[in-house]
């Protein structure tokens, strides 16, 4: 008997009982997924401010080298040379007397940017320009696939070779806008 009282106790709790409904749990789950995108955006979009920085960081020790280089040639490495100029002596060209035997970079190769490619680099032997294509790679492009670039880009460069305004490619530092020594 009073093993029948207790069943019949716990059966009238479970019926009581309600659970949510479908749906309360597909309006839950639709709440969850507006804001999990929401918060996926906000994440994607410091990542690519992550990698403007450390591209932007990147072409700054590029500079500090190339200034050791034109201090110790009396030049930059020109356009044809490039920044390979700071691995190994380069050979056509202006030749720089008093080049290290271990170059101006540790190592055997110059950084890449954040999208593992090279640095585009730009000179005459007295001004220099360092830049990457950013994220998709290609000249020009706005927000995440703005080019980046150590200094403003010429005036009147090709419309294949200009980017995107420098406000909008990544915040500049003074001493990429300082003159050339």
């Amino acid at each position: 008997m009073e093993f029948e009282n207790q069943f019949t106790t716990t059966r009238a709790i479970v019926k009581s009982q309600k659970g949510f409904s479908l749906i309360e749990i597909l309006i839950a789950l639709t709440l969850l997924v507006v804001v999990g995108g929401f918060v996926a955006g906000k994440v994607y979009d410091q990542y690519q401010e992550g990698l403007k920085s450390s591209a932007l960081i990147n072409m700054k020790n590029i500079e500090e080298r190339l200034k050791e280089f034109r201090r110790k040639c009396g030049f930059y490495p020109t356009s044809d040379q490039g920044l390979e100029a700071l691995v190994t002596k380069p050979t056509g060209g202006r030749e720089c007397r008093d080049y290290p035997p271990s170059g101006f970079i540790e190592g055997d190769q110059v950084p890449k940017d954040p999208w593992d490619r090279e640095y585009n680099y730009e000179s005459d032997g007295k001004n220099f320009n360092i830049y990457s294509y950013g994220n998709d790679g290609e000249a020009g492009g706005e927000g995440a696939d703005a080019d980046i670039y150590l200094k403003a880009p010429p005036k009147g460069a090709d419309a294949g070779e200009e980017a995107a305004p420098a406000a909008t490619a990544a915040p500049q530092s003074n001493a990429a806008e300082a003159p050339q020594e």
